[in-house]
């Protein structure tokens, strides 16, 4: 018997569970699907929230001629025979209605194709050969190559909510065949919450795992039979190897934690998996920026350091700088005041929309803008003293909007001591 979760696995939006910001009424995918007007995209997000399962979803209703190729085990020449097969079905290939479609191609894990494997798609994808639906649990701006990317829309899935977990327990208790045949009671669903992360797959996997370990079709469920079961069977839920996200996870958080030894351990138990180093060293770099940040400012250098080393001697070797990389940052004071200023200017940005940057700071290339006070009245630091002068510099409406907070340590304790002396004492 197949796997529950391919057993229940949706075949029509209206069973498809969850991304209502994508698929709910009036939302872009369900708009295209209506209007049997696919463009190619790309879905990023975590495992298990249906990135495969609504492209299957999307071919199946426009009845197109449907291709799949994994990026893990496909080649260039893979892909050009797929291509050739999608332009021979294109004579055949026809909506049930009568409307002509392009063949769909979707690509499981196209952050894993390289970058000459991606430009073999180009073509065929310009020139509407084929309609590509890729997945991907990694940032497409780093890992798909920027032709490829302008021409895709990406969307982005989330994971499931409890609501959405818990309308998945009830639907496949309902509706599977070895399901309906247990008598269920579903006492306490926290723990199946906690070990499944949003993830439709790992949840029906525990599901069902769970159910088969007990006898008789009297079936109990709760919190603590969950986590004995999973405890039994620690890989049960995790078979595709989606521990990949509590890993790097509990790597940062420990970072973060100032937690060297259990970041070293988290890096260890990354490295032994076969995880990408150049998506730990990525990692790393984020959180020399988000998390120790003005505190040490050295740990942006030496992450991206690590990155670049990593980049160029590869594993096992890279396992050192990693680990370096990774020692320093957790034992660097932290301050995520950066993080939070960039974080706060967005939200005044978009709430206060585009203020006119101040006349005096425009840029004045030519004689007319000069005559219309471009540039006028600006104060070139450089000819003070202390390179200071006050002036305006936010736009009129926002002066006196603060971003930047400085935080407890030596660090920044001595930029807000600068700032406070040049903007309150001046020059």
């Amino acid at each position: 018997m197949s796997p529950l979760a391919e057993r229940l696995r949706p075949q029509t939006l209206d069973d498809y569970i969850g991304q209502k910001h994508l698929v709910g009424e009036g939302a872009v995918i369900r708009r295209m699907i209506e209007q049997k007007r696919i463009s190619s995209f790309i879905l990023w997000g975590p495992p298990g929230v249906g990135k495969t399962t609504l492209a299957n979803i999307i071919a199946k209703t426009l009845n197109v001629p449907f291709f799949t190729l994994s990026a893990v085990t496909s080649g260039v020449k893979d892909v050009r025979e797929v291509i050739e097969k999608a332009k021979a079905s294109r004579f055949f290939g026809q909506n049930a209605d009568g409307g002509n479609g392009s063949p769909i191609l979707f690509i499981d894990e196209i952050h894993r194709f390289s970058k000459s494997q991606q430009d073999s798609l180009l073509g065929a994808v310009e020139q509407g050969t084929v309609t590509l639906i890729g997945a991907t649990t990694e940032n497409p701006s780093f890992e798909v190559i920027r032709p490829l990317l302008s021409r895709c829309q990406v969307y982005v899935l989330k994971s499931l909510e409890k609501d959405d977990l818990m309308q998945l327990i009830h639907h496949a208790m309902k509706k599977d065949i070895f399901l309906r045949e247990k008598n269920i009671d579903l006492k306490e669903t926290d723990a199946m919450m906690r070990y499944s992360g949003g993830d439709a797959r790992k949840l029906l996997n525990i599901l069902e795992l769970v159910v088969e370990s007990q006898q008789g079709n009297d079936i109990t469920i709760t919190d603590s039979c969950v986590t004995e079961t999973l405890q039994q069977n620690p890989l049960a839920y995790d078979k595709d190897g989606e521990m990949h996200y509590d890993i790097i996870s509990a790597f940062i958080k420990s970072i973060r934690g100032s937690a060297p030894d259990a970041a070293i351990y988290y890096l260890a138990r990354m490295i032994e998996g076969g995880e990408d180093p150049i998506f730990i060293a990525r990692r790393l770099v984020i959180s020399a920026s988000e998390d120790i940040g003005l505190a040490n400012p050295n740990a942006m250098l030496l992450a991206n350091a690590c990155f670049d080393a990593v980049s160029k001697i590869g594993m096992p070797e890279g396992r050192i700088p990693l680990a370096e990389a990774t020692v320093y940052l957790a034992t660097s004071p932290k301050s995520n005041s950066a993080y939070n200023a960039i974080n706060s200017a967005l939200q005044y940005v978009r709430q206060s929309g585009n203020l006119p940057v101040p006349l005096h700071l425009r840029n004045a290339p030519t004689k007319l803008m000069e005559q219309l006070g471009y540039a006028k009245d600006y104060k070139y630091a450089h000819d003070y003293e202390g390179h200071f002068v006050k002036q305006q510099f936010l736009p009129d409406g926002a002066e006196g909007q603060r971003f930047w907070y400085a935080q407890d340590n030596p660090a920044e304790a001595k930029l807000k001591e600068r700032m406070e002396r040049l903007w309150n004492g001046g020059n």
